[in-house]
């Protein structure tokens, strides 16, 4: 989304920074950004409140990516012990981020997870 200057104010100084056009909506599980937060390198791409730096953490055990930060949530793939987990954001003991550089994007149980 392109920034542009607000021709209301004279003073450079007092312009004020607008967005312009519509917001990419992003494919569930594709890329690590939902409704409130994004990984910080789609900064410029996609419009959130929120953008975060990930934590990079390695999977102990293996586990199950999930949909939702819930056990009964569907599973979108199997993570292998000794990979890199992203954490972008912590919930109790739940957190969402991107599995690797590239993976699917769900949520695992912290307990599963040591911080690198």
């Amino acid at each position: 989304m392109p920034l542009e200057l607000s021709p209301q104010s004279p003073d450079a100084g007092d312009r004020l920074l607008v967005l312009s056009g519509p917001s990419i909506a992003a494919r569930p599980g594709h890329l690590p950004v939902r409704g409130d937060l994004a990984h910080i390198k789609l900064a410029g791409r996609y419009f959130v409140p929120h953008y975060a730096v990930p934590m990079p953490h390695e999977i102990t055990d293996p586990m199950a990516l999930r949909a939702a930060a819930r056990l009964s949530a569907d599973e979108l793939c199997e993570l292998a012990a000794g990979e890199r987990f992203d954490v972008l954001d912590i919930a109790g003991p739940w957190a969402w981020g991107q599995y690797g550089d590239e993976g699917p994007v769900g949520y695992v149980l912290m307990s599963n997870l040591r911080a690198l």
